[in-house]
């Protein structure tokens, strides 16, 4: 999937995540493409979880429990939605109630990154590189800020 097709299809799914819980949708696309690889990921794919949630927690209204394990060497379980719109909702339902210093700066896609990075969204233990993943969500929050001005002018 190009960068365009990848805005154009999930741009309307982050709109209306961000527009429910208060979250900038443009930081939210560019954590799905992040972490999903602009939707070319397994999870996206086969999971529809664009942004590699794990099982832990209960279920809620938009995750109702259901895991897969990861193939690799750390086992990890990640939520299986049921529809693409619910990881877009219950990433930014978890987002708006776990990690509040990032919900509050949404609007700034530089101190979003900042936040998120080095918050315990991310683990390093689980190989993630916080310093990448900010730089990751800034680049591609550039990119997908200049598609959606091409297609929402």
């Amino acid at each position: 999937m190009t960068k365009e097709a990848f805005v154009n299809t999930y741009y309307p799914l982050a709109k209306k995540a961000g527009d429910a819980f208060g979250l900038n949708p443009e930081v939210i696309l560019a954590q799905a493409a992040i972490e999903s690889g602009w939707a070319s990921s397994y999870g996206a794919r086969v999971r529809k979880n664009f942004f590699g949630i794990t099982a832990a927690g209960s279920p809620n209204a938009y995750w109702d429990g259901s895991y897969s394990v990861s193939k690799n060497q750390y086992k990890l379980k990640f939520r299986v939605y049921q529809t693409d719109q619910d990881s877009f909702y219950d990433f930014a339902r978890l987002i708006t109630s776990k990690y509040k210093a990032a919900s509050a700066v949404s609007s700034d896609t530089t101190q979003y990154a900042q936040a998120i990075a080095y918050s315990p969204y991310i683990s390093e233990n689980n190989g993630d590189n916080r310093e990448g993943y900010r730089k990751g969500i800034i680049s591609a929050a550039s990119n997908i800020s200049e598609l959606i001005k091409k297609k929402y002018p």
